[in-house]
C-alpha cells in the first residue's frame, strides 16, 4: 500500500507541475526596464533559429568569477564569492520557467538524495542556480530555494545552494563563457534553452558537462571528483531538449514538454486507478451457485 501512496503522489505531482509554475510566474517581478535582444522565432523559416539554441561545451573555459549578481536575500555578490576549495554544480535556468528548468532541478534534487550518493552538498561541493531571466528578482528566487529545500532530504541545502538574479549583462557573460545559449521568444515571453547542468573546478574552470534532466548518482559523484581534482572531461553526446516544439503546418510553438509529463502523469494515475480495481475484485468473494439435480430419466 505504501508503494501504491507513492506513486500515486508522483502521479498527482506531474499533473499539478503546470499549477506550481503558474503560482511562480504570479510571483515574479518583471522590470519594464529591460529591454532584450531577442532572436524572435517569427520569420520567414522559424524552424531554423532553433539550430542556434544548444549547448556549446566549453571544456577548460574560465568562468568570469568577477561577475556581480544579487543572492536569494538582495545581498550583491560574486561568482568568485563560491569559488574556494570546492566544485560547483552551475544550473542556468529561470525560476518562472514553465516546464524543463523545473525537471532539471528535480533531477538534481533525485540525484543528490539518492543514497548511492557519498558526496554531500555543502562539504563536497555547492550548487549555483542562476536565472537568465534579467526580470527575475531575490524574492522570486527566495520563494524558488525555500520550495527546494522543502524537497531536499539532505543537509546542507541552506547555505550551500545559491540562487541568483542578475542584470542582462553579466548573465550573458557568463552563458558566454560556459557555452549556454539561449533566447527570449517575445511572441511567448519566454525563453527557448536547452536543458543540463555544467560542473565546475574549485577555480571556476568547466570540467564537464552533464546534459538532460536526469542526473545519475554515480556518474554526478564521478564528475565532481574529477572536477575537484582540477581534472577536465570530455565532450558529451549532444543532446537536443528544449522548452518548445516548432509546428511547421501552424507555424508556431507550444510547450511540449508540459504535454508529456502531463500525459506521463495522467498514465501513471490511470495504471493506479486499474491496479486498484483489479485488486479488489480478485478479494471480492465469489457467490458459488449449485445448479440443482436432475432425476435422470430412461
Amino acid at each position: 500500500m505504501k508503494h501504491m501512496n507513492f506513486l500515486f503522489s508522483v502521479g498527482l505531482a506531474l499533473l499539478l507541475i503546470p499549477v506550481s509554475t503558474l503560482q511562480a510566474q504570479q510571483q515574479s517581478e518583471t522590470n519594464p526596464e529591460v529591454s532584450f535582444d531577442p532572436i524572435s522565432f517569427r520569420g520567414p523559416d522559424p524552424k531554423e533559429r532553433f539550430t542556434e539554441i544548444y549547448i556549446e561545451q566549453k571544456l577548460g573555459a574560465q568562468v568570469p568569477l568577477d561577475l556581480e549578481f544579487k543572492n536569494e536575500s538582495g545581498e550583491v555578490v560574486r561568482l568568485g564569492d563560491y569559488f574556494n576549495d570546492k566544485p560547483v554544480i552551475l544550473a542556468l535556468v529561470y525560476f518562472s520557467c514553465p516546464s524543463i528548468c523545473n525537471l532539471i532541478l528535480n533531477g538534481m534534487v533525485a540525484g543528490i538524495d539518492n543514497k548511492s550518493m557519498s558526496l554531500n552538498l555543502g562539504s563536497d561541493f555547492e550548487i549555483l542556480t542562476v536565472s537568465i531571466d534579467p526580470r527575475e528578482q531575490p524574492e522570486l528566487a527566495s520563494a524558488k530555494k525555500t520550495n527546494y529545500l522543502k524537497q531536499l532530504r539532505r543537509e546542507g541545502g541552506e547555505t550551500a545552494w545559491h540562487f541568483l538574479t542578475g542584470e542582462d549583462d553579466a548573465i550573458e557573460d557568463l552563458a558566454q563563457a560556459v557555452g549556454y545559449r539561449y533566447y527570449y521568444d517575445e511572441l511567448t515571453n519566454q525563453f527557448a534553452h536547452a536543458s543540463g547542468i555544467i560542473i565546475l573546478t574549485p577555480e571556476g574552470v568547466v570540467s564537464s558537462y552533464y546534459l538532460g534532466m536526469e542526473y545519475m548518482p554515480q556518474n554526478l559523484e564521478l564528475a565532481l571528483m574529477d572536477a575537484s581534482d582540477n581534472r577536465i572531461g570530455s565532450l558529451v553526446r549532444q543532446l537536443v531538449l528544449l522548452c518548445y516544439a516548432y509546428d511547421p503546418a501552424k507555424g508556431t510553438y507550444s510547450f511540449y514538454i508540459m504535454r508529456v509529463v502531463q500525459l506521463s502523469g495522467m498514465g501513471v494515475v490511470l495504471a493506479i486507478g486499474l491496479f486498484w480495481l483489479i485488486t479488489y475484485l480478485r478479494k471480492k468473494p465469489s457467490i458459488a451457485t449449485v445448479a440443482p439435480s436432475l432425476p435422470h430419466t430412461g
